[in-house]
């Protein structure tokens, strides 16, 4: 293990809820809860605010609900985040060529290679200086834990938490770590947690004492002889630059269980369209299509297979997916479904039957009628049965989810406070404004539409987005309805 506190662990603070609360100026100093907000939903982010009533993340949504009725429940805005996500993590790679991301908002770095620190008084000026900066680029705060280890490191930054820096100086770890719980320690879950404390073992300490040996005993040998050089602080991990992609893969749970077989081929067509998206996105492509049901009694069937060579092809996709679907019962419902792709690759080989196919059906719509459909190319089977719904029975209400981001061509830019009965009402203001007033609205309202967020910290240059007498609002908070 190094000498010099130069591993770094950066962790964003309550990301998502934060990033919500620096854009809705509205909530700031209050219970804000990020995630899905059916009634299967879970816990993405509390905001610390609402971490008081008890909500934390992997939450039941419904739990948190109960805990904290007044705070503010919101869908994610991952294109935010992921926006953010990569402002950070340019400012991390300007302090090393070695940065390891865990998530969005998570890494460590090695100061050490990027020749930015070799001592205890330049790892800590390093930290406080890329804390200053974040705030400055992101408009967020985020803690900042230095050890000469990984593990140490990130039980820094937990440490710090929120909005702070801790070092831990090498000597000092052993007696830091000591009265610590044995759940401190990475890879120790509940499971093991009860297993140690069943045994007589609740601290850190308590670990070094048993020996590697009764370790041994209790957890086997790769886990029991890790857990014991941990609680003596020996980590010799390396940093690892980003590690190359594996696999590709996009699902959704649903409200209600799924039934019907022909939605259930629709949504594992649409499924396997938006997990193409990702893939070319990427700029990869793959070999071994992966199918993923969790049925109604929380039975989770994976089904997978590999095709003569790489592909994105979303009609190739399509078409495994549904192939995997056909030996898969769904009779008694479906929570949840997922298409992924695996056996990664940075060229594709053209499925000459699937090129074959697609020519055939251009062909077959060139000789159809002028009225017979008029459906978008590559449509699935689903989409087809939803816009043949559509035209039966009327116009599909628009829906707007808690939380989104949408401009009025009057009021200006705006985000959704919630919707319901035909209404949906706004709150207008923006990252840089006072805290803005509601509107509410008919959800048809044709002079209301989805807008992409706005940044957190006004940029050079930039013109405001709402109109001269939304852009300071008044402080006083009130709801006017305007009639559709």
């Amino acid at each position: 293990m190094r000498s010099a506190p130069t591993i770094l662990h950066l962790d964003m603070d309550a990301f998502y809820a934060s990033a919500e609360q620096a854009a809705k100026p509205s909530l700031r100093g209050k219970a804000v809860v990020v995630g899905g907000l059916g009634p299967r939903g879970v816990v993405a982010t509390a905001s610390y605010e609402a971490r008081r009533f008890g909500v934390h993340s992997a939450m039941p949504m419904g739990q948190a609900r109960r805990l904290a009725p007044n705070a503010a429940y919101l869908v994610p805005r991952f294109g935010l985040y992921r926006e953010i996500s990569e402002q950070v993590m340019g400012l991390l790679r300007e302090l090393s060529p070695l940065v390891e991301p865990l998530s969005l908002d998570e890494a460590f770095v090695d100061l050490e290679a990027g020749g930015v620190a070799d001592d205890e008084a330049s790892a800590r000026a390093v930290g406080e200086r890329l804390r200053a900066d974040i705030k400055a680029v992101t408009g967020l705060t985020a803690s900042v834990g230095l050890a000469a280890s990984k593990m140490l490191a990130k039980i820094a930054s937990e440490e710090a938490k929120p909005d702070g820096l801790r070092l831990i100086a090498p000597g000092t770890e052993r007696a830091l770590l000591g009265p610590m719980s044995v759940r401190t320690l990475p890879g120790v879950g509940p499971a093991t947690g009860d297993h140690l404390r069943r045994a007589g073992i609740t601290t850190v300490e308590e670990i070094a004492e048993a020996g590697e040996d009764e370790l041994v005993r209790l957890l086997g040998k790769a886990h029991g002889g890790s857990l014991y050089a941990m609680a003596l602080a020996r980590d010799e991990r390396p940093v690892v630059a980003e590690r190359d992609t594996k696999s590709v893969s996009v699902e959704d749970t649903y409200d209600v269980d799924i039934h019907d077989r022909v939605r259930v081929r629709g949504e594992v067509a649409r499924l396997a369209d938006r997990c193409v998206q990702r893939l070319r996105a990427a700029g990869h492509s793959g070999r071994t299509i992966v199918l993923k049901v969790r049925r109604f009694d929380f039975s989770t069937l994976t089904r997978s297979e590999t095709l003569r060579g790489p592909t994105d092809d979303p009609g190739v996709v399509r078409e495994a997916a549904a192939r995997l679907l056909e030996s898969v019962d769904t009779t008694g419902g479906v929570r949840l479904l997922g298409v992924g792709v695996t056996g990664l690759a940075d060229y594709t080989q053209e499925d000459l039957f699937a090129q074959a196919a697609a020519d055939a059906e251009v062909s077959r719509e060139g000789q159809a009628e002028p009225d017979a459909g008029g459906e978008a190319e590559g449509a699935s089977a689903g989409e087809l049965e939803a816009v043949g719904a559509e035209e039966t029975a009327g116009p599909v209400e628009r829906r707007w989810a808690a939380g989104l981001d949408v401009r009025h061509a009057e009021y200006g830019h705006g985000w959704v406070q919630g919707s319901g009965l035909g209404r949906v009402t706004v709150r207008f203001e923006t990252p840089g404004s006072e805290p803005g007033r509601v509107r509410t609205f008919r959800t048809d309202d044709p002079l209301l539409e989805p807008a992409e967020p706005l940044p957190l910290v006004e940029r050079p240059g930039r013109a405001g987005d709402l109109p001269p007498e939304v852009e300071a609002p008044s402080r006083v908070e009130g709801e006017e309805v305007v009639p559709g």
